[in-house]
């Protein structure tokens, strides 16, 4: 009975692996050479609002309308492989709990496919797994339009597996591999029953130990997929702490880490070129940074710190799958353990504020809504009046708002400017004394701090200047007033700090 189930199991995996296969295929419509579709552009009234309550996640006035929403879905499609045929378009109060849209707009969608002979249909909404199944028995039951492999002719992708798709597209290192495949089986899971129903069949005999007799295909498979996910759970685990020791190694530097946030396709990764000639792919399509590149720079004009750390990373989007921010978590690491953001938005949009706001809001939601961010509106040379753009940002948004063109280099010497007024606030006193045994230690605190004054005593050299947070904890054994330190503070006297360093300065 054991070498029964076994063997089931077996069979189940090569299944599990053709399946796999196939719903890749049904996926990644991106290695289709523009393959035809029909775009559903849905407006729910009731998306923003939580648990039936008028709340809103969004003001009112920074949700995006049908026809903004509608716009980046066709630059969505368009990224992932897909060329649009036709564009049906609906409003809802609330949605259909089967089709989610309305059962006349059902049928109009299936008689264009039937028309055209397209047959994917793409939703700018995330359908619920039953959705899904029934709409696609709808749509299947158009005359002429079965595949011999599938229940269904009609392929229905939502927006959720649109950017699945994308992200599986782009992601180039082991990480974003491993994230973006969490993130597609987390999403396949309450969706197995369309696919496994051929596979509705006894798997073996029961016995002590075991399952139970009986135990149905797809519950294996449904039990190999979560076998499959806690498996990538682990291997991301790894790799997070594998980042943990990088983070850590960085620190030990003691530059300070400015992370490149912003909406997709704001010219993150082109401004880390310019700034760094990274070499990072920057292409004017959306998602097309997912793995986070990280350079050791040094800005011309910076006195504060003459070199930072900038991290580009993965850009945001409005209704960010769930998927994927949980798949990503390591990935965002970046952004919370960044002591600067520097928000990036594209000064050509119309619609910048409203991408400003679902930033923000995805920044609240993992947590960084309370770091220091500098607000950078780039692709300025495509602007008309940058100096209203600014004007009109600052007014909304507050703050330190700059403009900038990073395929130009327009504004840079601004950009620079506001980042040294930024960093400034992130240094820390300090008044230390260090042996002259530790000269890598002095180094350091004139590479990354500002230094007012240095003095030669016996115990070593004296300084007092600003250095980051990571490197003062780093330096609290040679704090004046710590062990071996005595003399100093008795030379002191009754002066105050600021007397006391004055004198010394005297004195060289």
């Amino acid at each position: 009975m054991q070498a029964d189930l076994q063997e089931s199991e077996k069979e189940s995996d090569k299944d599990m692996i053709d399946l796999f296969e196939r719903e890749d295929r049904l996926m990644d419509v991106g290695n289709i050479q523009m393959e035809p579709c029909i775009l559903v552009g849905v407006e729910d009234l009731s998306y923003h609002r939580l648990s039936g309550e008028e709340k809103f996640s969004l003001d009112l006035e920074n949700q995006f309308s049908l026809d903004e929403s509608l716009s980046e879905m066709r630059e969505l499609t368009t990224t992932a492989g897909l060329k649009i045929i036709e564009e049906v378009t609906q409003r809802l109060n609330e949605p259909n709990p089967r089709t989610y849209i309305g059962t006349g707009k059902t049928k109009e969608i299936a008689a264009v496919c039937e028309r055209t002979g397209v047959c994917t249909v793409v939703f700018d909404a995330e359908l619920s797994p039953r959705q899904l199944k029934h709409l696609e028995n709808v749509f299947g039951e158009t005359k002429g339009f079965r595949y011999a492999d599938s229940e269904s002719a009609i392929k229905v992708i939502d927006r959720t597996a649109l950017i699945l798709d994308i992200f599986a597209q782009h992601a180039k290192t082991k990480e974003g591999q491993l994230q973006v495949e969490l993130a597609l089986h987390t999403y396949r899971a309450p969706r197995l029953t369309k696919l496994w129903s051929h596979l509705e069949r006894q798997s073996g005999a029961g016995g002590v130990g075991l399952r139970g007799p009986g135990e149905r295909q797809l519950e294996i498979d449904k039990r190999l997929l979560r076998d499959k996910i806690n498996g990538l759970k682990k291997q991301i685990n790894e790799v997070q702490k594998q980042r943990d020791l990088h983070r850590r190694g960085r620190d030990n530097l003691g530059l300070p880490v400015v992370a490149l946030v912003g909406y997709t396709n704001a010219g993150k990764s082109t401004m880390l070129n310019h700034l760094t000639k990274a070499g990072v792919m920057a292409e004017d399509i959306l998602f097309a940074t997912l793995d986070p590149t990280t350079r050791r720079v040094k800005l011309p004009g910076l006195k504060t710190h003459p070199e930072v750390l900038l991290t580009d990373t993965v850009g945001f989007i409005q209704k960010l799958p769930t998927q994927l921010v949980a798949a990503f978590r390591a990935t965002l690491e970046e952004v919370k353990s960044a002591d600067i953001l520097v928000h990036v938005m594209d000064a050509s949009n119309p619609i910048w504020r409203k991408q400003e706001a679902a930033v923000m809001e995805v920044l609240s939601d993992i947590g960084c809504g309370d770091k220091p961010i500098l607000k950078v509106f780039n692709k300025i040379d495509l602007v008309e009046d940058g100096t209203k753009v600014v004007r009109d940002g600052a007014a909304l948004m507050g703050g330190n708002v700059v403009a900038v063109s990073s395929k130009t280099g327009e504004g840079m010497t601004d950009f620079v400017a506001s980042m040294e007024r930024t960093m400034e606030g992130l240094l820390v006193p300090i008044e230390v004394v260090i042996p002259y045994s530790r000269g890598e230690e002095i180094n350091l605190i004139h590479e990354v701090g500002a230094v007012d004054f240095v003095d030669y005593i016996e115990e070593g050299t004296m300084i007092y200047g600003k250095v980051p947070l990571a490197l003062a904890n780093r330096l609290k054994e040679f704090e004046v007033g710590g062990a071996g330190v005595e003399e100093v503070e008795e030379e002191k006297g009754g002066e105050t700090e600021e007397e006391y360093w004055k004198r010394v300065a005297k004195k060289r």
